[in-house]
């Protein structure tokens, strides 16, 4: 599918992400077995938001995956988890027909801002590029070979973007937050990062317990706060400052406000206040998240 309107607003290139390519006839078979989401029925016309976990089910990496070539299956990830995630997936290939490879010097990602705004994960060709619609209004994610123009459009600052990806309620597994959160911690089956219709993959038990047995006790939930704040900063509640109510998970700048994606004690938000760094630093101002958490059972 190519969507006619493909220019956009504003954009960033996303230096700070790389790609994963999956090449031979088991690509698609071997990602099915390793990541969350389906990649057996992934089709040409969509990405699939994915995580990678531990047999524990925390999250090492999150992803964006879609078909590219022949036997093909490319994969956008933060680059500060790509080369463990690269490694680890490549040891359980085995006999698997699928050769694992770092090909991020073939690509540059960009974040768009003001594209058009199909369903998320709705993936559209421009030639050697695609275009892969992100949750949040406007969002999407771009994926073009490297020697390519960037997109038209104005630049926009990685905390602009940063900010509009927490206000989407969306956070990415980062350095700072490797084997912090089981997927539904950040709302990852929410945003279309989980299936739990396949097959097993490593921590599936744990990450269906999750989902099924009402067990979950922290959510992602967005905030703002003055000041600097970096993922991965630690989160504490009024009234029980000795240890932390959560974490930061993503965080950019508007209007000289820091707008935060956190994961959080679901008890904490009941009564008192949220913190960042201690009982004592600067207050988090709830915001409204873009999407609807299910109730558990």
């Amino acid at each position: 599918m190519i969507i006619a309107a493909m220019s956009q607003t504003s954009h960033l290139r996303l230096a700070d992400w790389g790609v994963i390519r999956a090449q031979g006839a088991d690509a698609a078979s071997f990602l099915h077995s390793q990541l969350t989401q389906d990649f057996a029925l992934l089709d040409r016309d969509h990405a699939r938001l994915a995580g990678f976990c531990t047999a524990k089910g925390r999250l090492l990496a999150t992803m964006v995956g879609w078909r590219g070539g022949d036997e093909e299956i490319l994969l956008a990830l933060p680059a500060e988890t790509l080369p463990a995630t690269l490694k680890r997936l490549s040891m359980f290939v085995l006999r698997a027909k699928c050769k694992l490879t770092d090909a991020s010097g073939e690509f540059a990602v960009y974040g768009l801002l003001g594209a058009p705004t199909p369903d998320a994960w709705t993936l559209a060709r421009d030639g050697d590029a695609v275009q892969i619609a992100l949750p949040g209004p406007g969002r999407a994610l771009r994926v073009q070979p490297a020697d390519a123009s960037a997109p038209a459009g104005e630049a926009i600052t990685p905390d602009t973007w940063a900010a509009a990806e927490a206000e989407a309620g969306v956070a990415w597994v980062r350095g700072a937050t490797v084997e912090a959160f089981v997927p539904q911690m950040i709302n990852f089956e929410v945003l279309g990062g989980v299936s739990f219709k396949k097959g097993c993959y490593p921590g599936q038990e744990i990450v269906a317990r999750s989902q099924y047995r009402g067990t979950l006790k922290r959510r992602l939930q967005v905030f703002e706060t003055d000041g600097q704040v970096a993922v991965g900063q630690e989160i504490f509640h009024s009234a029980d400052p000795e240890q932390p109510a959560g974490v930061v998970a993503g965080a950019g700048m508007r209007d000289g406000r820091s707008v935060i994606a956190a994961e959080i004690k679901l008890a904490a938000l009941e009564g008192g206040s949220l913190h960042l760094g201690s009982a004592a630093g600067s207050t988090l101002q709830p915001r409204a998240l873009p999407y609807e958490i299910p109730p558990q059972d």
